[in-house]
């Protein structure tokens, strides 16, 4: 083990797996556990999708091969079209368009391009916890921008300009959040996007969820729709939510040309390319009509309801703030604990119950936990009356 040992790049040994997958992992050895961990949505790959895939495979003789490292033309241009659609901004697919596997392997992809010894990334905090897992493989310096729990997880922009030094690389912004579920407002972004030109650095928009705003759609914004922030924004679109296409790694990268020309040397190095077969569902995702997106926020929304109720009932135990977006819940741990990570392994030794530690988001994120509410209505309602019989 010693020879093991010292042949580990330290940053990799002195990291460790993310605690959403450690949870998971566990709660697997479990028989019976109710799962709230991973945000994997319960949706099964819409029908319209895998038909379109089964065709691909019956009739394409290329559907086995690579692809060049920016992906396929057609699904580079789809991406465009609908970036477009969504943004108002003009890109152009050979020059600013790279289709990745999912949003991890693009952020993966884009740190990096992007880091150098010690370079920072200001993250909000909390944050998603992989983001914080990467930066630091990559020996950079995650820098933590707290939000304002007392204002249900707002930024507070006032605190920006004093994170930003010459190491300052990107923030990274998720809205709706992950994990707190907040919608960053207007005039929030705004702010953010005039502080991040004034300092020349990149804001990287991750953007898993902005499918999933139930009744506070007009609250959302994307920053990427401002032109004048057009060379200093990376937007990633994952289709692994709004899709059910999590297993399929699939997502693209809208980017200024000279940063791709740059990240398709990591990303060929690495990747080669996306999975073909998963491209190829991706056309057939962005090509045809659907209403399966209306569908899943229906059921989610329904989810939301249960999991914010069967949280009130349990006040002794939780304090929980109703998210705005995405499908997560960030509750206080209000009973005795010592930390999150504790209380978590302990939920799930003595309930049988699943949920991820707040102190893998953060340092803001202690003495929280991160429920995901993805899940069938049983799995929830199997979760709650074990935390009320256990807490009662």
């Amino acid at each position: 083990m010693t020879f093991i040992t010292d042949i580990v790049s330290t940053n990799v040994h002195e990291s460790s797996v993310s605690a959403i997958k450690e949870m998971t992992m566990l709660s697997a050895k479990v028989e019976g556990a109710a799962m709230l961990t991973w945000g994997l949505p319960s949706f099964r790959t819409p029908e319209y999708i895998r038909q379109g895939v089964k065709d691909y495979l019956d009739n394409d003789v290329d559907a086995g091969k690579y692809t060049l490292p920016d992906g396929l033309p057609a699904l580079r241009n789809l991406a465009a079209k609908k970036y477009n659609e969504n943004t108002g901004i003009e890109v152009d697919a050979d020059e600013n368009v790279m289709i990745s596997a999912g949003n991890m392997q693009a952020l993966n992809t884009l740190f990096h391009t992007m880091l150098d010894l010690d370079d920072e990334i200001i993250l909000t905090d909390p944050c998603f916890a992989s983001h914080i897992q990467q930066i630091n493989l990559f020996s950079g310096k995650p820098v933590y921008w707290p939000l304002d729990e007392n204002n249900n997880w707002s930024l507070d922009v006032d605190l920006l300009p004093g994170l930003i030094t010459k190491k300052t690389q990107a923030i990274v912004l998720v809205s709706p959040s992950n994990p707190t579920g907040k919608i960053f407002s207007r005039e929030e972004l705004i702010r953010v996007g005039e502080i991040a030109k004034q300092h020349n650095i990149l804001l990287i928009i991750d953007d898993p969820y902005s499918d999933f705003l139930y009744e506070n759609r007009e609250k959302y914004f994307n920053l990427a729709s401002v032109e004048a922030l057009k060379q200093h924004i990376v937007y990633l679109y994952s289709f692994s939510k709004s899709y059910a296409m999590g297993g399929w790694r699939l997502s693209y990268m809208i980017m200024p040309a000279e940063l791709k020309r740059e990240a398709i040397k990591v990303h060929d190095a690495t990747m080669i390319c996306a999975p073909r077969i998963a491209q190829l569902a991706g056309i057939v995702a962005l090509s045809q009509p659907s209403n399966h997106k209306q569908e899943f926020e229906a059921v989610l929304a329904e989810r939301r309801e249960l999991i914010t109720q069967r949280l009130a009932n349990v006040p002794q135990v939780f304090f929980s703030q109703k998210p705005e977006g995405a499908y997560y819940v960030f509750p206080k741990i209000i009973s005795a604990h010592t930390n999150s990570k504790e209380f978590a392994i302990d939920l799930l030794y003595n309930t049988k119950v699943a949920v991820t530690p707040g102190s893998a988001f953060g340092p803001s994120g202690e003495h929280h936990v991160r429920m995901a509410y993805c899940v069938e209505e049983d799995v929830i309602n199997l979760a709650f009356d074990r935390i009320e019989k256990y807490f009662r």
